[in-house]
């Protein structure tokens, strides 16, 4: 027999899409309080206040 996950928002409850959504983890800088995380829509992570992080890495050939 198969299982299915279903994923729903925190925010609004909206049923997620597979392959769509994001998890919003709250680290905090006091190890003792530990870290809190999210499911999100699309909509609803695009709405979060923070900004866009670079990524890990080297740079394409290309730009460098």
């Amino acid at each position: 027999m198969a299982r299915k996950i279903i994923l729903v928002c925190d925010k609004c409850g909206k049923e997620v899409e597979e392959a769509r959504g994001a998890v919003l983890r709250v680290t905090y800088s006091d190890a003792r309080r530990g870290s809190k995380q999210a499911d999100l829509c699309d909509s609803c992570a695009g709405n979060m206040p923070g900004r866009a992080v670079a990524r890990r890495g080297r740079k394409p050939k290309s730009v460098a």
